[in-house]
């Protein structure tokens, strides 16, 4: 079984690997070395390694938080997902940044933004303008691809990236000419581009966004579900808590949405959304022209008082919106009365009414058909009834 890169470079250069015309390279033509015929993958596999106990699994080798902790899987296909301007561009970029400086060489396949953004950034971080030119490959690819295309793709695999970005999924799979909610189609694209960058030992990293409720969302980005279950290496989502831009510090938690070698969990912290809290992305801007960046480990007092702290802040405006809901009312609501006013999940509206009524802001009375019919007390008032007093 070949590889369509495999294909694509019979196709350009012949079976026999002579260059047709009207190509001519001259003096820049490619090295040609034999290859290696595809791996047999259908027979039984060896097993000694496994039963002897020699197997090591996977490691997340490729990219570091600042204590040192891996984050990308090698030669396995992994993601970063999040709503827009959460910081996925930068989280690549640092990952970039640091396998340059390790002399290695990063593979940038770029469907949404252009050169200037991605490399400025990279460039705001502390890259080395020199190390950039030499070890960072740079592809905005404005057409779906021909063989000559795969072919100069094929060349750039041949510099052994250790971490290839794909920066724009959506983008990517349109120009393929695949469809985003077909999870056949998604399975194609992962074939076609992925599987083969992958297959050559980078570390793939695709970024994408997830869908815009938040409450739906649950560890899935945008599209078929294919996309998160045919990864073989991890997935982080983004939740970001402070905004990024020039001149102010913005701040996003990062967590494992999918880790297939199960190598990273151990190195993060439980959550109760059962998607472990592992780093924390910390941008601090200074102009346009530098940054600070960190991925810090997360720590599990500052998780716990987090999480109190976010539950009572949200319970606190369900709360205000159940008040305001009483207040504007012409009569005592129901309790499906008050959840048709107020928005969140229903779970937290009841809770929200049920906080009220043991406080006695909320005063309930009988109603028609046993329903319980839900009224301000009379001491209760909401900012709506001050503004207006």
């Amino acid at each position: 079984m070949t590889t369509d890169i495999d294909a694509a470079m019979d196709a350009y250069f012949g079976p026999d690997g002579e260059e047709p015309d009207p190509y001519d390279w001259g003096d820049a033509a490619p090295e040609r070395t034999e290859r290696e015929p595809a791996p047999r993958t259908w027979g039984a596999q060896d097993l000694r390694s496994v039963l002897d106990g020699s197997y090591q699994p996977p490691q997340p080798s490729v990219g570091r938080r600042d204590d040192g902790a891996g984050l990308f899987y090698p030669g396995r296909m992994n993601s970063i997902a999040s709503e827009s301007e959460a910081g996925k561009t930068w989280f690549a970029l640092i990952a970039c940044l640091q396998e340059i400086n390790d002399g290695n060489h990063v593979l940038y396949i770029d469907f949404e933004d252009d050169a200037g953004g991605v490399v400025g950034r990279l460039l705001a971080l502390g890259a080395v303008p020199a190390d950039v030119l030499d070890r960072f490959h740079y592809v905005r690819p404005e057409n779906s691809p021909s063989n000559i295309d795969l072919l100069d793709l094929a060349q750039l695999l041949h510099l052994s990236p250790t971490l290839a970005i794909v920066d724009g999924v959506t983008e990517g799979m349109s120009l393929f000419g695949l469809e985003l909610k077909d999870n056949t189609d998604i399975a194609a694209f992962g074939r076609q581009l992925l599987r083969p960058i992958a297959a050559a030992g980078a570390a793939v990293v695709t970024l994408d966004h997830v869908v815009k409720s938040s409450e739906n969302r649950g560890r899935y980005s945008i599209g078929g579900v294919h996309k998160l279950n045919g990864l073989n290496g991890a997935m982080y989502t983004l939740e970001n808590i402070r905004p990024f831009g020039v001149g102010v510090t913005g701040k996003s938690r990062i967590r494992i949405a999918k880790d297939r070698p199960a190598q990273l969990r151990k190195n993060g912290l439980p959550h109760a959304s059962g998607l472990h809290w592992y780093a924390d992305l910390v941008i601090k801007s200074e102009s346009a022209e530098f940054a600070e960046a960190h991925l810090y480990a997360p720590v599990q007092r500052d998780e716990q008082e987090r999480q109190e702290g976010e539950d009572q802040k949200r319970m606190n405006a369900i709360k205000h919106k159940v008040l305001e809901a009483l207040g504007k009312a012409r009569a005592p609501l129901t309790g499906k009365g008050i959840e048709d006013r107020v928005t969140g999940k229903a779970a937290d509206v009841r809770r929200a009414v049920a906080e009220l009524v043991d406080s006695g802001q909320i005063a309930v009375a009988p109603g028609p058909r046993n329903a319980t019919l839900h009224s301000l007390a009379v001491t209760t008032k909401t900012k709506s009834d001050e503004h207006a007093a």
